[in-house]
């Protein structure tokens, strides 16, 4: 499915396991293979609607010839006037507009390593991975839309500069691209010598094309920096062959993107769903995509539903939180609105049975296949699906391995757990694929140390068989050989000894009609060691009351166990979230703790914290054994 520069000349070289060598000999390019291959049949092919949020704005359809053109000239300015070149790190903190693809795709034209930080992160998040990357190019944007405010992100630069600095990385030049040139959005000044506004550079380049660069197969692409709020970041390093044969396969056999179909991915390019299944998987199969700016429930709920109609989407990708959302906000969905997908996806975590059905049956309309992927940002690409029109569907199961893929179970001593046994384990990878993280960028022991010592049979072993692969998450396999997560590991709640998924006991409570949302989380006991505190958000219409309640016990006893009976439900009117929809569960958790919520900045409704509070009570220390420490560790765990 790739044009290769030169031909590989093995499939994996495991001379140095467990850093996995994917097609070594072959060269390639990631940007020859997402635009230049296609221009001769595709080049007037639409590559990306992007839809701005304000919906009077008009939609920009550009072409692959248009996108070609972009990052060629992007390309050369990134090496005749940032000097850049093969090897060197580039970091973007870029939104949601074409300047993210383009600058992604210039960078591996030219053979430079691009790190893109998820554009809701601070400045002070932004300049701990530019330092870690090696950054000494900076490239953002003035402003851009959320939420029907427009956000000054440009004012980020400055302080991620300085926070690169005190960690020892100089950064030479910031490029600020204008989401309308010759306009600014923007209050932060420009620093003289250091910024550089990209529309007043490009005209000079106006035109111009750079070949592009063949890197080996096993040189990385980017560097994906884990979200994680504790701890230096960890910046998973994928690699160029590898990876882009990995996401256009899955492309192709998982979401079956077809020369006609219309493709939203409603993810962010900040995350690894957006680099692997909005950028280079669909641009390598020539496919059209929806670029969305903002928060697709702006200005109303309905949003997704109008946009689906009027661009023909045909294979629609989201997330579970986002569909929860939807289900909260319009639970008719798309009726009303002629919609014509033919397959939904669901991405980032587990899906609620319930949930399931109501995308199936709603907002597929009982035509559309699901296919409910699970994956991590180290993987790169999916591992676990069923297969449109080829695998039965199951609510609240990820499905079969993907073909190439063999996970097992294993126990906490390394005992494979039988499928069908209804236990639930750590889930491993049996053995590689071209997708998987080659490293933790500067830090191989520590990549080593996460994914592959603790069930590693012999150190030192060249035998693929002997590092199965740590993916961090629980799962229950069944019978017949579909896996269900419950989870990360840190999100097992142990009762009395009793592994508890708190996906397990967020899905009961999505069965009683009245609840929208839900979150479980550990609370200190002080006989138990934990039992679970739940935490519900209504439908519209739906008043709080002690049926409710009741409501939700019962579902939680009757469906898992008297074992899972929660000490409080709490209704609540929205949850604490980031701005990707995110629950933090972290905040919960310490209010029924009585623990200290540590920093809510981040929060895209900081205000609902104390309302929260207030349902809870006081919150006084729990009477547990415990430290204090221990239980603040257990919350700060659920990030």
């Amino acid at each position: 499915m790739l044009e290769w520069s030169r031909p590989w000349e093995m499939v994996l070289d495991t001379s140095e396991a467990p850093f996995w060598k994917w097609f070594t000999g072959g060269e390639l390019n990631a940007s020859h293979n997402c635009l230049d291959r296609h221009l001769a049949r595709r080049g007037d092919k639409v590559a990306y609607h992007f839809v701005p949020e304000d919906e009077k704005e008009p939609l920009q359809s550009l072409t692959y010839r248009e996108l070609y053109r972009r990052v060629n000239e992007f390309a050369v300015l990134l090496r005749e006037f940032a000097g850049l070149r093969k090897g060197d790190r580039v970091t973007f903190h870029l939104p949601m507009t074409p300047e993210l693809p383009i600058s992604m795709l210039a960078a591996a034209r030219l053979g430079v390593v691009h790190s893109e930080v998820f554009g809701g992160f601070s400045g002070q998040a932004c300049g701990a991975r530019i330092a870690d990357s090696g950054s000494s190019v900076l490239v953002t944007l003035d402003g851009y839309a959320r939420n029907g405010r427009t956000i000054d992100h440009k004012a980020n630069a400055d302080v991620a500069v300085e926070t690169a600095r005190k960690l020892g990385q100089e950064v030479r030049k910031v490029l600020v691209w204008r989401r309308y040139p010759g306009r600014d959005l923007s209050q932060a000044p420009m620093v003289e010598g250091r910024d550089y506004y990209v529309d007043e550079l490009l005209p000079r380049f106006r035109g111009t094309q750079v070949p592009p660069e063949p890197v080996r197969s096993e040189d990385p692409l980017f560097l994906m920096y884990t979200s994680g709020t504790t701890g230096k970041p960890k910046g998973c390093q994928h690699s160029t062959g590898g990876y882009l044969a990995y996401v256009t396969g899955t492309s192709r056999y998982v979401l079956d993107l077809q020369e006609d179909d219309i493709y939203w991915c409603m993810a962010d390019i900040g995350w690894i769903t957006g680099h692997s299944y909005i950028v280079y998987g669909p641009l390598s199969l020539g496919a059209t995509s929806v670029l969305y700016e903002g928060v697709p429930s702006y200005p109303d709920a309905a949003r997704p539903w109008r946009l689906s109609e009027s661009l023909g989407v045909t294979v629609f990708h989201t997330s579970p939180t986002a569909i929860r959302q939807l289900r909260k906000s319009l639970p008719e969905g798309p009726r009303g609105h002629n919609v014509r997908f033919r397959l939904l996806t669901t991405v980032g975590e587990p899906i609620e049975p319930e949930v399931w059905k109501w995308y199936f049956d709603v907002v597929g309309g009982g035509r559309a296949a699901i296919t409910d992927t699970w994956w991590q940002t180290e993987t790169g690409g999916f591992l676990c699906s069923t297969l449109p029109a080829v695998h039965p569907m199951k609510p609240g199961s990820a499905g079969p391995p993907l073909p190439g893929i063999f996970p097992v179970i294993l126990d906490e001593d390394g005992r494979e757990v039988p499928k069908g046994m209804g236990h639930a384990g750590n889930l491993c990878i049996r053995n590689p694929w071209p997708g998987v993280l080659q490293t933790i960028w500067g830090s191989p022991e520590r990549y080593v140390a996460q994914y592959y010592h603790r069930y590693s049979k012999k150190p030192g072993s060249k035998d693929w068989r002997d590092w199965p692969y740590l993916t961090g998450d629980g799962a229950i396999e069944g019978a017949d050989g579909y896996f269900r997560i419950i989870g990360r590991i840190d999100d097992v709640i142990k009762v009395a000894g009793h592994r508890l998924g708190a996906k397990e006991l967020e899905s009961a409570c999505l069965t009683v009609p009245e609840v929208a949302e839900a979150a479980a989380v550990p609370l200190a006991d002080e006989v138990k060691g934990r039992v679970p505190d739940i935490y519900v958000s209504l439908k519209p219409g739906s008043a709080s009351s002690p049926e409710v309640v009741d409501k939700v016990r019962q579902s939680i006893v009757g469906l898992i166990g008297k074992i899972a009976a929660p000490q409080h439900v709490y209704v609540v009117e929205d949850m604490p979230k980031t701005r990707s929809g995110k629950i933090m569960r972290r905040v919960l958790a310490a209010l029924s703790n009585g623990a200290d919520c540590g920093d809510t900045s981040t929060l895209v409704n900081p205000e609902v914290v104390e309302n929260i509070r207030r349902t809870v009570g006081t919150g006084a220390s729990p009477k547990t054994g415990l430290s204090r420490e221990a239980i603040l560790q257990e919350v700060r765990d659920l990030d």
